[in-house]
């Protein structure tokens, strides 16, 4: 049976996490975009220009970019090792007060397997064709944004 996925992955762009969603939209020929801080600002510096069709918000606050994500997509699949903080808790939090969808899979917890196939499932389910990803910056978690790369991949396209 075919794998069924969203038509269109967008983050906010931050290093970890959400990079890895682009890079796997991209990879696997799939529309990406988002919500980024004005002035296209990561924790590194300037969000490198690969990242075409992402909007800059209005200002450089990032909980506007989060709420942004989570209001334009059909719903927010956040990817984390251990409980959510800062602003991947902001974002689950911002799902329940805008009512959206929301997924929270805890990769110390689930194995990378177990956890796509709960993705698919709820996207499934919920029949996301914009799927917002976010969770941990690469400064918070430097290993999660390659378990997050394979994992979304499986998400994708099945495991491999």
């Amino acid at each position: 049976m075919a794998v069924r996925r969203p038509r269109r992955i967008v983050s906010g762009a931050q290093t970890g996490v959400d990079r890895a969603a682009l890079d796997v939209a991209l990879e696997l020929g799939i529309a990406c975009g988002g919500w980024v801080p004005m002035g296209r600002l990561d924790e590194e510096g300037r969000i490198p220009g690969r990242y075409s069709g992402l909007r800059e918000t209005a200002t450089a606050e990032w909980n506007e970019r989060t709420e942004a994500n989570v209001r334009d997509s059909d719903g927010t699949l956040i990817l984390s090792r251990g409980p959510l903080t800062g602003g991947s808790k902001y974002t689950a939090e911002a799902a329940t007060r805008l009512d959206r969808p929301c997924l929270h899979l805890d990769l110390a917890v689930l194995p990378r397997r177990e956890a796509a196939r709960a993705a698919r499932e709820w996207i499934d389910a919920t029949g996301i064709e914009t799927l917002n990803v976010a969770g941990p910056r690469a400064s918070k978690d430097p290993g999660l944004y390659e378990l997050a790369r394979h994992l979304l991949r499986d998400v994708m396209v099945g495991p491999e």
